[in-house]
């Protein structure tokens, strides 16, 4: 019979009920084992960011210290990392404000409480803190064995040094020179051991050059050049400490943040203070001089070299951020300034020695003398209003060269950022070729000299008459080229624009010659 039993068949037999339940089981499965797997991609993301993030130091969320100075952190929900101190305190305080601890359940009969939502508070401590505001940590002495904070062969030689910023900056011969030197022999002496007794100091260096002249951009092209940490800072922010303004330590801070935050490779940077000479003491002043020669006392500590906490990611210590310390002591400062009306106080000092007789020098010998700032000493320096002990910290002083009308030329063409060569840039992109007479040239030069403002007047005046050109141009599609005369710029007549397909003046000549 077909209904008798088959002990062959060990199939089982369910009800209907029994099969939904297992069917919902099945896929229950399944979704957990998506969910594992998402969860496990999202953890190997979470793992690469975290070995990004365990490179710098955990930070107190509430007094906001790092880890190398508050110790250990206790690490609650959410990422929040407290250190014992401020949980130490809470607690105490939570135990001797007579806080119902026990009885949590009368918060909801207080009034107004729910104008707090609980729910803001979720991910608080995630992402916290930016990372321009988080340290490093600094490496075990394994690890500086084995890979040196600095390596002195990547440093290159000081021919080297000046052979790359002469592609960049048009004469300063000796001051490129000085700063070649001083820069390769400062890592040398970061790099060289003090087991036989000598010890070499650090020579600050203090350039002084009229404005426009190429001090900034020399020292920013350095930091291009140079693979180590460069901060370039401004001194007219600095005030004396309590006062508003940059504190004097954020200069160093510029550096911690050019070093990516890690305090030894910080340590071996250099800093390009700019506008020195807008600390010098005030003159016939009746109020405090928070911006003069307070600052260049609270300098010498740095200068000189010691170990001072520095704002991380800010400007001030008032700012709520955690505080770093750091060795200036092989940290070379380079200061640069203007320092107007200091050729005044060079010629009366050179004028003294000139007195009566046949033999005596006239008193306007120094007057047409373009490059009087070589002559500068110390002195000078002092009567414009910088005190001695700051002057004393900055062992080399060095000028910079007036800029001459052959010079500005040069500007115009030969570095490989020279303005030409911008403009030139910039009418490419609409397929129109710009040239420039070399008369025209000589007139720019000529008329730049006049403002004494350096090499900035260049820009000013090439912005002026390539404005209608610029205007222009996208107007017409068959202008091919613009030459830049000599009459355009003195106002007597206007650039010579060639259309596309013509032949230019130069190759009608040539057609003829042939």
């Amino acid at each position: 019979m077909n209904d008798r039993f088959d002990d062959t068949d060990f199939r089982e037999v369910i009800s209907e009920s029994e099969g939904e339940e297992k069917r919902t089981e099945e896929e229950s499965e399944e979704v957990g084992s998506m969910e594992v797997t998402a969860s496990g991609q999202e953890s190997e993301k979470d793992k690469g960011q975290g070995q990004g993030e365990s490179d710098y130091e955990d930070i107190c969320y509430i007094c906001h210290r790092p880890e190398s100075k508050a110790g250990k952190m206790i690490k609650i929900p959410n990422e929040i990392c407290i250190c014992a101190d401020c949980m130490q305190k809470t607690f105490d305080s939570m135990n001797h404000s007579g806080f119902p601890l026990g009885d949590m359940g009368s918060l909801g009969n207080m009034p107004n409480i729910s104008m707090i939502n609980l729910s803001d508070l979720q991910n608080m401590g995630i992402n916290m803190m930016p990372r321009s505001q988080k340290l490093k940590k600094k490496k075990t002495k394994e690890e500086k064995k084995e890979k040196p904070v600095l390596d002195i062969k990547s440093i290159p030689a000081p021919h080297k040094i000046k052979a790359s910023l002469d592609e960049y900056v048009v004469g300063q011969e000796h001051a490129k020179k000085v700063m070649a030197v001083a820069v390769y022999n400062h890592y040398k002496r970061v790099g060289c051991d003090n087991l036989d007794g000598v010890e070499i100091e650090k020579s600050n260096m203090l350039m002084v050059g009229p404005t426009g002249s190429g001090k900034t951009y020399m020292v920013r092209t350095l930091a291009k050049l140079l693979d180590v940490p460069l901060a370039i800072a401004d001194a007219t922010s600095l005030t004396e400490a309590g006062y508003i303004g940059d504190d004097i330590e954020s200069v160093v801070s510029k550096l911690l943040a050019a070093a990516d935050n890690d305090v030894e490779k910080a340590e071996h940077g250099i800093i390009f203070i700019d506008e020195i000479d807008k600390i010098a003491k005030k003159k016939n002043t009746n109020q405090r001089d928070v911006s003069g020669e307070s600052v260049q006392q609270g300098m010498l500590k740095l200068l000189e070299g010691a170990e001072i906490e520095v704002p991380v990611g800010a400007n001030s210590k008032n700012a709520m951020v955690p505080l770093a310390t750091v060795n200036t002591r092989n940290i070379l400062f380079i200061c640069g300034g203007a320092f107007p009306d200091l050729e005044e106080i060079i010629k009366e000092r050179l004028n003294k020695k000139s007195s009566m007789g046949f033999h005596a020098d006239l008193k306007d010998k120094y007057d047409k003398e373009e490059n009087i700032l070589h002559r500068v000493e110390v002195e000078d320096i002092r009567k414009y209003g910088m005190i001695p002990e700051f002057l004393g910290r900055l062992p080399v002083i060095f000028a910079l060269d007036a800029l001459t009308e052959d010079m500005l030329v040069q500007i115009l063409t030969e570095p490989r950022n020279a303005i030409v060569k911008q403009y030139r840039k910039l009418l490419a992109m609409d397929e129109v070729k710009l040239e420039f007479e070399e008369e025209a040239l000589q007139a720019i030069a000529k008329k730049a000299k006049k403002k004494d403002v350096g090499a900035r007047a260049l820009r000013a005046i090439i912005e002026e008459f390539m404005l209608d050109i610029m205007y222009e141009i996208p107007k017409d599609d068959n202008i091919g080229v613009v030459t830049i005369t000599k009459d355009y710029i003195e106002n007597k007549g206007g650039p010579i624009i060639s259309m596309r397909g013509c032949l230019t003046l130069e190759d009608k000549a040539k057609a003829a010659g042939a």
